[in-house]
């Protein structure tokens, strides 16, 4: 996948419509589990500042309120690979 295919992804957590990436701000994509191919803007986090993160899904093994845990590739910081599901903290 060339750099124009990958910023053709849409965002976790945009606006349904207008999803599409911003040239002004910087992503990741994330690889595997319920959130796969989306982009996760990383903008405030400089490289290695944001190592995992628990992103709110509702198509995850814990269903609404439920977690997509993902954490930053050691050899490619522009991805984050899924580590699994956790239920709600609620």
């Amino acid at each position: 996948m060339d750099e124009a295919d990958f910023m053709r992804g849409r965002v976790y957590g945009a606006d349904h419509d207008d999803a599409g990436p911003r040239p002004d701000r910087a992503y990741a994509q994330l690889v595997g589990g319920p959130l796969d191919g989306l982009l996760l803007d990383v903008t405030d986090h400089p490289d290695g500042d944001l190592p995992e993160v628990a992103l709110t899904t509702e198509i995850g093994r814990y269903g609404p309120g439920g977690r997509a845990l993902y954490v930053r590739r050691p050899a490619d910081g522009g991805r984050f690979d899924w580590r699994g599901d956790a239920p709600s903290t609620l």
